[in-house]
C-alpha cells in the first residue's frame, strides 16, 4: 500500500502529511493523515472529519480513535484524516478561502480551483486507497443534530454499515452530485455520513456515539472481533425523508420541543414572540416524526429553519429508547472497544 508517496507495510503505523496549496504568504500547508495497517489484510476504512472546517466534533472522534489501544490489533487498514479542510479549520470557517463548499467539489481537479484541488487530493490519495468510508459532520452554525446516519437506502453495503453503526436514526439521503459520498460510490467505496452536534462546539455524547459507531462498523466489516456479549444498543429507526420546519414570523423563538422529541402532525413545537410581548405566533409540526435537528439561537427571522423532523410514524419508539442510548454512552470507556 502506498499513500502520499509513502509505502505502508503490514503491521505498521505511519503519519503522513499530504501537501495542499500553500497560503498566499507562501507558508506551506498539509493535510494530516495517519494510516494504521494490520498484520492481516482486510477492509481499508477511511474516517474523515472537518470537510467543513467548523465541524469539529469529528476531529475529536478521530483523535480518540488514534489514542485507543485496540487499533494496534486490527485486521485490514484504518486511514484516519482528522482535518480535511485545513483552511477552514484554522480560520473556524465552513468553507475554503475561495468560499466554496468542499462537499460539492468532488472529484475535483489537479488544475482547478483551490477547493477543487483539495478534493482531488482527497480522492486520489484517500478514497483511491479505501474500500469503505465514514465521513464525520455536525450541524451548521447555531444548529445542533441528534446523532444520525445519512445514507442512500438503495446502497445495500452502505445500509448494512449504517445499521451496524447504531445511532437513533438512519435518514435516507440520496447521493448529490459533487459530494464525497456520491463520488466515492462511483469508485466502489460506500461511505456513511455521520451527523451529530453543532459547529464549533464539542458535544460529548455526539463524540462518544460517533466513536462507538465507528467501532461497531469495524466489527461489522471484520476489522475487529465481534463483541463477546450481544449488544443492547438500540435498533435505528429508518426514515425515508425529513422536513424542515421554518419560522412563519420574525422574533424570539420559545421552543417546546427539542432534538430527540417525537412530534405528531399539527402538534405545537414553538411560539415566536418579540421583545414587546406581542401575541405569539404558533409553530406546528407538518408531519409525524422525530426531531433530528434544531436551531440553537432563539433570535430568528421569518423563513429561517427551526427544526428538522425525520418523517416516521415511530418517533415515539426512538424517544423512548434515547435515555438508554445516552446512559450507555455515559458509561463508555475503552474496555467497551477492546478486542475480546
Amino acid at each position: 500500500m502506498e499513500l502520499g508517496g509513502v509505502s505502508i507495510k503490514p503491521g505498521s503505523r505511519v503519519d503522513i502529511k499530504l501537501p495542499v496549496p500553500p497560503l498566499y504568504t507562501n507558508a506551506a500547508l498539509d493535510m494530516p493523515v495517519t494510516v494504521i495497517r494490520g498484520k492481516k489484510d482486510g477492509p481499508r476504512l477511511f474516517v474523515s472529519a472537518a470537510i467543513h472546517g467548523d465541524e469539529i466534533n469529528g476531529v475529536e472522534i478521530v483523535r480518540r480513535l488514534l489514542a485507543s489501544s485496540f487499533v494496534k490489533r486490527i485486521t485490514g487498514t484504518l486511514i484516519l484524516v482528522p482535518v480535511v479542510n485545513v483552511y477552514g479549520y484554522t480560520s473556524k470557517s465552513r468553507y475554503l478561502p475561495d468560499r466554496r463548499d468542499l462537499n460539492r467539489a468532488f472529484p475535483g481537479s489537479a488544475k482547478g480551483s483551490m477547493t477543487s484541488r483539495l478534493a482531488h487530493t482527497f480522492m486520489s490519495e484517500i478514497v483511491a486507497n479505501a474500500s469503505h468510508g465514514i465521513d464525520l459532520h455536525t450541524g451548521a452554525k447555531h444548529r445542533t443534530n441528534l446523532p444520525q446516519i445519512r445514507t442512500s437506502l438503495n446502497d445495500h453495503d452502505a445500509l448494512a454499515m449504517a445499521k451496524a453503526f447504531r445511532v437513533p436514526v438512519i435518514l435516507n439521503a440520496e447521493l448529490r452530485d459533487g459530494s464525497l459520498r456520491a463520488t466515492a460510490a462511483e469508485n466502489g467505496c460506500p461511505v456513511l455520513l455521520y451527523e451529530a452536534g453543532e459547529a464549533l462546539r464539542f458535544d460529548e455524547f455526539a463524540i462518544r456515539a460517533g466513536l462507538r459507531g465507528i467501532v461497531n462498523v469495524m466489527r461489522h466489516l471484520g476489522m475487529l472481533p465481534p463483541a463477546k456479549a450481544p449488544s443492547r444498543q438500540l435498533t435505528p429507526q429508518i426514515a425515508q425523508e425529513s422536513r424542515w420546519v421554518r419560522a412563519n414570523a420574525s422574533g424570539i423563538l420559545l421552543s417546546t420541543k427539542a432534538i430527540g422529541d417525537a412530534v405528531s402532525k399539527g402538534e405545537v413545537m414553538a411560539h415566536i414572540t418579540d421583545p414587546t410581548g406581542s401575541t405569539p405566533v404558533v409553530i406546528k409540526s407538518p408531519v409525524d416524526g422525530i426531531v433530528i435537528g434544531q436551531a440553537t439561537l432563539p433570535l430568528v427571522h421569518e423563513g429561517e429553519a427551526l427544526y428538522n423532523v425525520a418523517h416516521t410514524e415511530k418517533g415515539d419508539l426512538v424517544e423512548a429508547a434515547l435515555p438508554h442510548f445516552y446512559d450507555n454512552l455515559e458509561r463508555l470507556d475503552e474496555s467497551d472497544f477492546a478486542p475480546l
